[in-house]
């Protein structure tokens, strides 16, 4: 009789890659290789949360825990107890609350402007397809080799009197808001996912009497959720942490964000109560990552932007 051995399978032979890598097929079989590469896996990984949320959680464990000490054992978790009171003292006394309305107020024009040029800048070149649609792609593309620095002074001159219009927009949010809309990045992602899109449903709407307008909005962003999804995250993350431009043409400390507003209170603030304003600053971006991560982790959102 024949008896036959039932040999175990690595993950990477169950998975059936090919993939050839630093360890091979044969090595990863022996138990040392192998649990080391795994214990070389696990330390990076601690190394790498360390490195990537350690400064984030002691920024949240700062933010409660008495000044003195902090000053004294930075790296103590809370030797003489919780100081909650520090949270309120940044919300009231620092006029927090005003700020980060300021922000919120920023953030959500820009997103919609940037939303809105995305979309049919992006529907434009990819659905409609005008006779130029390939030299205008181009334009675009050719947009993001500008440096945005170069670009700063011609800019703020545009803001200071707008072209045609007279128009001095500085200590107004259109300053913010209008500028933002002009991201190559959002409109060629935008387009390499409604590049993805099947034309069929495109062609069927069309027979059907469906125009572009309606076609737009009852077929091309029902299909866009991920896109849309991931250009909103981008938008809004980009927004909360600029710092130049808000400086530059909101010059009313009233309608600064927290962004400018938080490094001029510094000198003048508590450090524990200044730590609980950064704190309160940063919870609405970690929000937003944590509900819109699984279009970052899966891939869902940037997929059909990154084919062809």
């Amino acid at each position: 009789m024949i008896h036959s051995r039932r040999v175990r399978s690595t993950p990477r032979e169950r998975t059936g890659s090919t993939d050839r890598g630093i360890v091979s097929k044969a090595e990863w079989r022996q138990r040392r290789v192998r649990w080391s590469m795994r214990l070389l896996h696990g330390a990076t990984l601690i190394f790498l949360l360390v490195v990537g949320l350690g400064p984030l959680l002691w920024m949240m464990k700062a933010s409660i825990t008495p000044t003195q000490d902090t000053l004294r054992n930075p790296m103590a978790l809370w030797p003489n107890g919780f100081d909650l009171g520090q949270l309120a003292t940044a919300w009231s006394r620092t006029h927090i609350d005003r700020y980060l309305w300021n922000t919120v107020v920023i953030a959500f024009g820009s997103w919609a402007v940037q939303l809105l040029v995305a979309t049919t800048g992006g529907y434009a070149l990819s659905v409609l397809r005008p006779r130029f649609s390939g030299l205008l792609t181009g334009l675009v593309i050719a947009t993001l080799f500008v440096p945005p620095i170069v670009l700063l002074v011609p800019l703020y001159l545009t803001i200071v009197d707008v072209p045609f219009l007279h128009l001095r927009m500085i200590d107004s949010y259109w300053a913010i808001w209008l500028p933002a809309g002009a991201s190559a990045v959002n409109v060629v992602l935008v387009k390499r996912f409604f590049d993805n899109l099947p034309r069929e449903i495109f062609e069927a709407a069309r027979v059907d009497g469906a125009g572009p307008f309606r076609l737009f909005r009852s077929i091309v962003l029902p299909m866009s959720k991920p896109i849309l999804g991931v250009v909103s995250v981008f938008a809004v993350i980009a927004t909360w942490k600029d710092y130049l431009w808000p400086f530059l043409v909101l010059r009313n400390p009233n309608l600064q964000p927290l962004s400018v507003r938080l490094p001029t209170l510094a000198p003048t603030t508590d450090l524990g109560v200044f730590i609980a304003a950064l704190t309160i600053s940063s919870v609405i971006p970690i929000v937003l990552f944590l509900i819109f991560q699984r279009l970052f982790l899966s891939g869902e959102g940037l997929s059909g932007a990154v084919k062809g």
